[in-house]
């Protein structure tokens, strides 16, 4: 099951991305999930089946940092 997401919020998938970074940020939502990767900024739309399976860890954004 896919955890609660927000814009902004990081994630952590199994695999690499090619550049090496296992870390992406959120920068979609709907029926397709958007990332960009947090090392070369190259985006991806995912569809959320895919995404639940490939996620290892949520990193969900916190209240102060939505303000900045």
């Amino acid at each position: 099951m896919l955890p609660e997401l927000q814009l902004n919020d990081r994630v952590r998938l199994r695999k690499p991305h090619p550049c090496g970074s296992y870390e992406w940020t959120v920068v979609r939502l709907g029926a397709d999930i958007g990332l960009e990767c947090c090392t070369c900024k190259h985006r991806v739309l995912l569809p959320r089946r895919d995404l639940a399976r490939r996620l290892k860890t949520h990193f969900p954004i916190d209240e102060h940092e939505n303000q900045i």
